[in-house]
């Protein structure tokens, strides 16, 4: 097995992640990969000797054993939430606001602005709220005010068309990653943290770590739904200031292998059921409210990003998930 560090800084350093995995994992397995995209790794074939398949990276479905009604469903995180509770399965519940007026005469009364002030009061002023169809964790914030409910909304609406507000709850957050139900790997994920280095306030700090999810193309954390009395202390060289609200790794969160109780992992298993997919990620609460055996799924993921498994070093996940793909459209012949 090759060094897939090495292998990323060869021909594939340029490529997105999902390209570089699969051709990766095209050559420990003897299939032919062809960038058909001058280069970018965003669109590719991959060939066996008897077949080819093409794939996509970027904003395509990377998982072809997905079909596209469950891909779709689990994209919207409203529709994939009732499904999952139509099928018993305890979620976050919340509802969704659109964020302009377009269409309006189209869709069921309930959802306009003015109705997720109302909601918002329901939930006592505490909410989480995401995008829709968002991922990465763009404008994943959590909210306690009206004024900054107001500044959200306003912010979120010139890049998505809706958001989805969910009441605040506390518990330990993992990640589940299952082929066909079974668990490949679970990880507990944790926020992002700012580091002192004995100069600089944690308000300057969350500056240059706010131009660097802007960098990459995700939203900045409002200073303003932070504690303000902590904004200005200046952190000792080493010491760690946790950021709360999104936990994904590409806006700075850190994630450990480790399990969630049993009642979490049946959980996972019968959301992806519920869906209909085959590959997918569960991210859900476990020992919610300080509860051993509780459990709540946050969302389900069916374009899950693997990098996590590159920066652990598990190149054998990486491979057991592409096998399973390749395998999936006949490029492989295996039972899966």
């Amino acid at each position: 097995m090759r060094n897939l560090q090495e292998f990323r800084a060869g021909k594939a350093a340029s490529y997105p992640d999902q390209a570089v995995y699969a051709a990766y994992a095209s050559a420990e397995f003897g299939l032919g990969f062809d960038d058909i995209d001058g280069g970018t790794g965003l669109a590719f074939r991959v060939a066996s000797p008897t077949k080819t398949a093409y794939f996509g990276a970027g904003r395509c479905s990377w998982y072809p054993q997905n079909n596209a009604t469950a891909a779709t469903l689990a994209s919207d995180k409203y529709f994939a939430s009732r499904i999952l509770e139509d099928a018993g399965i305890t979620t976050l519940g919340g509802n969704y606001y659109f964020l302009s007026t377009r269409h309006r005469a189209l869709r069921p009364a309930g959802h306009e602005r003015d109705d997720a002030f109302d909601y918002f009061r329901q939930l006592n002023r505490s909410a989480f709220l995401k995008p829709l169809t968002g991922s990465r964790g763009d404008f994943a914030q959590a909210i306690t005010d009206e004024a900054s409910l107001g500044r959200y909304l306003d912010t979120v609406a010139p890049h998505y068309d809706a958001v989805l507000m969910q009441p605040l709850v506390s518990g330990s957050e993992y990640r589940i990653f299952l082929l066909d139900g079974e668990v490949v790997y679970s990880v507990r994920k944790f926020p992002p943290s700012l580091e002192g280095d004995g100069r600089h306030s944690v308000r300057d700090l969350l500056f240059a770590h706010n131009a660097a999810l802007k960098s990459r193309g995700l939203s900045a954390i409002d200073s303003a739904t932070l504690p303000h009395a902590e904004l200005d202390i200046i952190l000792p060289t080493g010491e760690r200031w946790e950021i709360p609200g999104r936990m994904n790794l590409s806006a700075g969160g850190r994630m450990e292998f480790a399990s969630p109780n049993a009642t979490a992992l049946t959980m996972a298993q019968k959301a992806v059921r519920a869906l209909g997919l085959r590959a997918a990620a569960v991210d859900l609460f476990a020992d919610l409210g300080g509860n051993p055996k509780s459990a709540a799924v946050i969302e389900v993921n069916s374009n899950p990003s693997i990098r996590l498994l590159e920066e652990l070093q598990r190149v054998d996940l990486i491979l057991k998930i592409w096998r399973h793909a390749f395998s999936a459209v006949g490029l492989l012949v295996e039972r899966i």
